[in-house]
């Protein structure tokens, strides 16, 4: 058994548990439409005049058809129009035709839709922020491990110094002896000097 019913301007060919696709029908998903009947369908029988028998559908879910692109052109004229274009539909269920009903177990469901966790993003933001933080921490106890060593090197190197100028020190005083030393010699050749020439030389008479 099928019938032959109207929807959205059109005629469609429907049988108990069909799923079409109308036109947008303002009433929610769960409620019942009724379709209006043109022809009834029953083995041998066909009933043109079926103002009597009702087709029941139940809503679905609502959804759009695919994009149809318009497109207008002129040829020589610069003239083109691009346009798209979306049907809104509704999609539904043929849950009886008169006294024939669909099972329960052939009734449809809409889809469930997937919901997106926008919530999972900032964990993972947190979670690279404390790897960031643990990263760079290795790198700060390495730096100050760095400049500890530094501060042991000047330490000692002031020690070293210190023993180098006592050794410089102690050149130093004894430098003055020996340069005492040295000042006195010339000093006592030059005094014997005079001495030698001071003496007169003897004539012949």
């Amino acid at each position: 058994m099928y019938a032959i019913v109207r929807a959205g301007g059109r005629q469609e060919k429907v049988a108990v548990g069909d799923l079409i696709s109308l036109d947008r029908v303002q009433a929610k998903p769960g409620e019942t439409v009724v379709l209006p009947t043109v022809l009834i369908v029953d083995g041998d029988k066909v009933n043109t005049d079926a103002k009597s028998v009702t087709v029941t559908a139940e809503v679905i879910d609502h959804n759009r058809g695919p994009k149809i692109e318009i497109l207008r052109y002129k040829n020589k004229t610069g003239y083109r129009r691009r346009q798209g274009h979306r049907s809104d539909l509704t999609d539904v269920q043929i849950i009886s035709i008169g006294s024939e009903k669909i099972a329960a177990g052939d009734k449809a469901t809409a889809k469930a839709k997937p919901v997106v966790a926008k919530k999972a993003a900032p964990a993972k933001a947190a979670s690279s922020n404390s790897d960031a933080k643990a990263t760079k921490a290795p790198a700060s106890a390495a730096a100050e491990a760095t400049e500890e060593k530094p501060v042991a090197k000047k330490a000692a190197a002031p020690a070293a110094k210190k023993t180098v100028s006592s050794d410089s020190d102690a050149k130093a005083t004894k430098a003055p002896a020996s340069a005492a030393k040295k000042a006195a010699a010339p000093a006592a050749k030059k005094a014997a000097a005079p001495a030698k020439k001071a003496a007169p030389k003897k004539t012949e008479k």
